[in-house]
């Protein structure tokens, strides 16, 4: 073997979870879990692997994820691969597969897991990163779902102890009323052509209402000005949209109209969203507001995709972007630290005594932590400082000869010996 250094960073796009991140991240999965189950929607699953056709289709070949962000790759067979860069194209995929429409209608569906997109890094987005989705796929186009899916994402985020939460909301219409508006935005734009990024030219062409998404602050500045897509709503879109707003009214959401919310992918239609937290500075004298995620419906994707019409709405969050809100708001998600029991075993006797009567503990619900694989009594003692537990477990060869074991607080020192038998009993009257 070569004796060149290897390279132990995670690739550039990637990140570690490790243990002492893990309680926020279950808390979030808990959460997801918790609100699902509230609002009735099941778990679904897709591969990570799917057809590139899929995306090419389903998002469209103007979008950044299909010209720019997809990992690909050719099978030995000749299939062309791609690792999923966003959920609902697959969860729709699935659906029409396995004939989920013949099930109760609506659908209402939630996943979460692993997304690919390659981008360029930076704090709460990652080239490999996770993602929680709700969906709700066929039965009556109603405005109801819209909000229904908004409602769900809102009690996610308050369950994890989010404040200042708004939901910027807007519609795009449909396919009619959305090529009027284009036209009218494209001669926006074609008269301030000069002051607008190179993407936004070529965006001009391919994909107009994604001109709204670009964050160049030159292209910011032209934005503030373009004219508004609600103005040229359709009478049944703004029918819809009306009555979207009257729902978010009723359960007081904390939205706000944002003509310039247009999400970029192809499928969207009609009521599109995105969530925003704000953060204070760490004086207090400034606020920033972070994106977590969003969705909107998408009624034309199964009819792109081959499939009948078929109504939908539907949401995804960055998880690494909860989480790095979490951290920025000083979010405390820690439980109330628990009583701990630590076991301390010397000699080879009373390692053994040691494990048994850590199985005796976990039989009666009571977790004990140890670090009997060190043999001297003060290693074991730092370790379980190191632990903040509150009571030792201590066995020696003189207590396993005396069936008996020391139960010592730490907090007072003060220690008393008491038979092996009666321990579990005698730690359950000091928990």
């Amino acid at each position: 073997m070569s004796k060149k250094n290897i390279n132990l960073s995670s690739v550039k796009g990637t990140h570690d979870i490790l243990p002492h991140e893990q309680f926020v991240w279950e808390k979030l999965r808990k959460g997801i879990r918790h609100v699902a189950e509230i609002y009735s929607f099941s778990r679904i699953d897709t591969p990570i692997l799917e057809n590139l056709d899929l995306f090419q289709r389903g998002v469209g070949e103007a979008t950044d994820i299909v010209e720019k962000q997809m990992y690909t790759l050719t099978t030995k067979g000749g299939d062309k691969l791609v690792l999923r860069p966003e959920g609902t194209s697959a969860i729709a995929r699935a659906y029409i597969q396995h004939g989920l429409s013949h099930m109760s209608q609506p659908l209402k569906v939630y996943y979460d897991g692993p997304f690919f997109r390659y981008e360029q890094p930076q704090a709460g987005r990652y080239r490999q990163f996770n993602q929680v989705g709700f969906e709700i796929i066929g039965g009556e186009n109603d405005p109801i779902y819209d909000v229904q899916v908004m409602i769900t994402a809102l009690r996610l985020l308050e369950s994890l102890k989010f404040k200042n939460i708004s939901i910027h909301l807007n519609s795009i219409g449909c396919k009619a009323c959305r090529a009027i508006y284009k036209k009218k935005l494209l001669n926006y734009y074609k008269n301030n052509k000069k002051e607008i990024c190179k993407d936004c030219n070529r965006r001009m062409l391919d994909n107009p209402l994604r001109l709204l998404d670009c964050k160049d602050e030159h292209c910011e500045a032209v934005k503030k000005e373009a004219p508004s897509i609600i103005d040229d709503l359709c009478t049944p879109c703004r029918k819809h949209f009306k009555e979207v707003l009257e729902y978010a009214e009723e359960l007081k959401l904390p939205y706000q109209i944002d003509p310039f919310i247009v999400r970029g992918l192809d499928y969207y239609n009609r009521t599109v969203f995105e969530f925003f937290v704000e953060i204070e500075s760490a004086d207090g004298e400034k606020t920033t507001s972070l994106a977590l995620g969003g969705g909107g419906r998408y009624d034309y994707l199964f009819e792109i995709l081959g499939h009948r019409n078929t109504p939908a709405i539907g949401m995804a969050f960055g998880m690494e972007r909860i989480v790095e809100a979490i951290k920025a708001c000083n979010i405390n998600l820690l439980p109330r630290q628990k009583n701990k029991i630590f076991l301390i075993a010397i000699g080879i006797e009373a390692k053994k005594k040691g494990l048994s009567l850590i199985e005796e503990f976990a039989g009666s619900g009571i977790n004990v932590s140890e670090s009997i694989g060190k043999n001297s009594l003060g290693a074991q003692l730092k370790a379980s400082d190191k632990e903040g537990a509150s009571w030792a477990l201590i066995l020696g060869q003189k207590e396993v000869f005396k069936e008996s074991v020391i139960i010592r607080d730490l907090k007072t020192g003060v220690q008393e010996t008491v038979l092996l038998k009666k321990v579990v009993a005698e730690i359950k009257k000091r928990l």
